[in-house]
């Protein structure tokens, strides 16, 4: 049974390589494209560039990114951050990132939404992303790993069941370890 829906009435700006490499485009992106009929798993994290975003929350995804599809039919992976198009396009490109795909929810619109839009002025971030993982299909939300600890201006950032290996856990135990299909 789904948790709840994630917000249907948001528009992303991505940037994009262009198919023939001769450079960056805009995508307008929304529910139906990312959501619609889709099977995904969606990460949200407090800021590109950042220590544990750098290290460990992104580099986890994208280093499963490809099992994670194969294995449990993923269309896509997602990281959501409270930054701009250029910064989250500059961070992926600087972490060789290429089987997650950026989402820069600039204004925090979708964060406010889900209800994960918190204030980080103690430490001069403003309003930033709650770090969370889940999986959504056909935008209802099947599982939630939201870093408990959720509050303004939190002392800390956990960082203990959003990440992938949890994500991994969940999905086999829900659909049974995948089949080796190696010989």
């Amino acid at each position: 049974m789904p948790l709840f829906s994630v917000p249907n009435d948001v528009e992303f700006s991505r940037r994009v390589d262009r198919e023939d490499g001769t450079g960056l485009d805009w995508v307008e992106e929304g529910f139906e494209e990312i959501f619609a009929n889709r099977k995904v798993i969606i990460f949200g994290l407090p800021g590109a560039f950042t220590p544990t975003c750098s290290t460990t929350h992104l580099p986890g995804f994208e280093a499963y990114a490809e099992q994670l599809k194969k294995d449990f039919n993923i269309d896509d992976i997602y990281c959501v951050s409270v930054n701009d198009a250029f910064v989250m396009q500059a961070w992926f490109a600087q972490q060789n990132i290429k089987h997650v795909k950026s989402i820069a929810d600039g204004n925090g619109d979708f964060t406010r939404k889900l209800g994960l839009l918190v204030r980080k002025e103690n430490i001069n971030f403003g309003l930033r992303s709650w770090r969370y993982s889940m999986l959504v299909e056909d935008g209802e939300i099947q599982v939630a790993f939201i870093e408990d600890g959720f509050q303004d201006n939190a002392d800390g950032d956990p960082f203990e069941k959003s990440d992938v290996d949890t994500m991994k856990t969940w999905l086999s135990q829900m659909h049974g370890e995948p089949e080796d299909t190696e010989e």
